[in-house]
């Protein structure tokens, strides 16, 4: 998959639009991204201009779904996977100085992490 350039991120809409085109990583229209939002859906021509705000930022591309067709098929050009560890990264160096170490700290003492969850994080980490 093409990256996004590195400097563009997800508005929360923008957001929510691509986890529907996650989801159907394959293709999926307008109208099949409308009709998986939750309730109250946006207008359709609210989406096209969302759909062409993620073409935009490279996000997302588009080819017609069958040749004569008006329909276009819209699919991911980054992975979810890939844009989470782009966030994730930012979220670091912006927030926590670019330290791991303080990152986490933060999440185990704001997110209440069980014992257990712990004991499972530190079993993945000394698997590393």
């Amino acid at each position: 998959m093409r990256r996004a350039k590195d400097d563009k991120t997800l508005t929360r809409v923008e957001m929510e639009v691509m986890n529907i085109i996650w989801d159907h990583a394959d293709g999926v229209t307008t109208r099949e991204i409308q009709d998986a939002y939750p309730e109250p859906q946006p207008a359709y021509s609210t989406l096209a201009t969302y759909m062409k705000i993620l073409t935009e930022k490279g996000f997302i591309d588009s080819r017609k779904k069958e040749e004569g067709s008006k329909t276009f098929l819209y699919f991911p050009l980054i992975s979810r996977e890939e844009y989470t560890k782009k966030f994730m990264r930012e979220v670091k160096e912006s927030f926590f100085g670019n330290s791991f170490k303080s990152l986490l700290t933060f999440f185990a003492r704001e997110e209440e992490i069980s014992d257990d969850d712990l004991n499972e994080i530190m079993n993945i980490i000394n698997k590393q």
